[in-house]
């Protein structure tokens, strides 16, 4: 279900990503922000699973709290957990299923599992598609290695019209509208000038002085030198055949005058980070001194065109010839509604990028966990002492996923754990089956297309076990009084004063 949060000004964030409650959620207490670090650090590392390793992490030390109570020193019990740890790691890249890096078919289910449960259920598997295309597009190989970028598909949200509305752009949509009405409004195959340069005449940077001797022609010369300069500019954009410019700072009225009657359309104060995704889009480069631009500094789109969507102008440049920078523009029928759809979206491109960079993928639906659980009980048997406790507890501790999953769906966890345990233990397969929430049964992940990344996985695993280990090394909570003491020696200087007869100081 989903969480309506309202913070202190009465904004609310309707949402069920774990990550974002957490970030929102008014949390007093140390340890509770440590885990609302956990969730931010794998949002960030693996754009998923965030829930995953917080109801992890909280699992674990209710395991370590009843060894605790036991007399298990909490070094032993850590060093069980990261023994367990290094087992449950090493199954899960046994039993990992390698995929293509351009695999479609199997991407789509990777981005679909990622937003079962949420806002945008219902066109899953168009957004899956949208996610997909998007990363394929921007993903690149460096060095031996692939990258898939989540900060090259730029998303932009705009209420109104229906989530069926979202779309992908081949290039990127900047939400500014052309700077001069007489400008075209439409440019077909555009030469794209993007500059970090003003179309101004700036002022100087410091204070000077001109005597005039000759008022009326004198000052008329400066202000033709002024018209000339800018005019210089245009000049040079006609003579490259520039028929579109992008600048991250101010065009002058009289800029905008000559590049108006050139049929130049413009647009200004673009955002630092559109106008990086707009050079790698188009293919051209960012100049910061506009008499060295030459033809190769210029970037190529087949269409640069102002529209409108719900109640703003925006400039669309598309049909870019292999942009490494794309957009989606999501659409919805209200705000709220938009903003949950980018969530959702967002931890779609993720796994995608994980499966992209890290080409392994597992099932879903608490399958892996209980497979986990399955191989850290059997080598708990192997360790000897009090570790093998710790050991065991890892094991329970993972099982509260699949646990989690099954009363979520409303159904009895333990004869679902039970069953799930049993086929796990007994079937060669075992391994692929979870919970399936809408049967209430016990079935092949595999099959359902339930797919999750390998890296998620790990991840929340990793985090979870060191997010417990800190915290089960932690004996005391003390207070910190640093300002406290700052402050009484504040006190302590100004009572000296006072003493000393300092006027100021009793006047205060």
């Amino acid at each position: 279900m989903d969480k309506m949060l309202i913070d202190s000004l009465g904004d609310i964030t309707i949402t069920n990503d774990g990550a974002t409650i957490l970030d929102e959620m008014d949390i007093q207490h140390p340890i509770g922000k440590l885990l609302v670090e956990i969730s931010k650090t794998q949002d960030d590392e693996v754009g998923d699973g965030t829930t995953t390793a917080v109801i992890l992490a909280g699992a674990l030390l209710e395991e370590a709290e009843k060894l605790l109570d036991k007399n298990i020193h909490p070094t032993v019990v850590v060093s069980g957990f990261k023994k367990a740890l290094d087992v449950a790691t090493e199954h899960l890249k046994k039993i990992a299923v390698p995929v293509k890096r351009d695999d479609v078919a199997t991407l789509k289910k990777v981005a679909s599992t990622a937003m079962h449960g949420k806002i945008s259920e219902t066109v899953k598997d168009y957004f899956a598609e949208l996610a997909v295309k998007a990363m394929l597009q921007v993903a690149e190989e460096r060095n031996g290695e692939w990258v898939a970028d989540l900060d090259n598909v730029q998303i932009v949200k705009k209420h109104g019209g229906a989530l069926e509305d979202t779309q992908l752009v081949y290039g990127i949509v900047i939400d500014k509208e052309v700077v001069h009405a007489a400008m075209p409004k439409r440019v077909v195959n555009a030469k794209i000038a993007l500059l970090d340069a003003p179309l101004e005449v700036e002022k100087p940077e410091i204070d000077a002085e001109i005597r005039i001797n000759d008022p009326p022609n004198q000052i008329r010369a400066f202000l033709d030198e002024e018209e000339n300069i800018l005019k210089s500019y245009v000049d040079k954009f006609k003579a490259l055949g520039v028929n579109a410019v992008f600048t991250t700072k101010g065009i002058d009225d009289m800029a905008q005058y000559y590049l108006a009657k050139a049929g130049i359309l413009a647009v200004r104060r673009v955002k630092r980070s559109d106008i990086e995704k707009l050079v790698r889009a188009t293919g051209g480069r960012l100049v910061t001194n506009i008499e060295d631009m030459t033809e190769a500094d210029l970037g190529f789109a087949g269409l640069v065109e102002e529209r409108r969507v719900g109640d703003e102008k925006m400039v669309f440049v598309e049909q870019c010839k292999n942009p490494k920078a794309v957009s989606i523009l999501i659409r919805g029928g209200f705000e709220r509604l938009v903003d949950e759809a980018e969530r959702n979206l967002t931890d779609a491109l993720s796994v995608v990028s994980d499966v992209i960079e890290e080409p392994y993928v597992l099932p879903g639906g608490g399958a892996p966990e209980m497979e986990v659980a399955k191989v850290v009980r059997q080598f708990a048997a192997k360790v000897s002492g009090r570790e093998q406790y710790a050991v065991e507890a890892f094991a329970n501790a993972v099982e509260v996923i699949p646990k989690t999953l099954a009363e979520n769906a409303g159904l009895d966890a333990v004869d679902v754990l039970t069953e799930l345990r049993h086929i796990h233990e007994s079937k060669e397969d075992g391994w692929k089956y979870g919970i399936n929430a809408f049967t209430g049964k016990v079935a092949d992940m595999w099959s359902l297309d339930v797919i999750e990344p390998l890296t998620v996985k790990l991840q929340a695993l990793k985090a979870a076990v060191e997010a417990a280990t800190m915290v089960l090394r932690i004996d005391e909570i003390i207070a910190a009084s640093k300002i406290e003491s700052e402050k009484k020696e504040e006190e302590k200087k100004e009572g000296e004063e006072s003493k000393s007869g300092g006027s100021s100081s009793s006047f205060e």
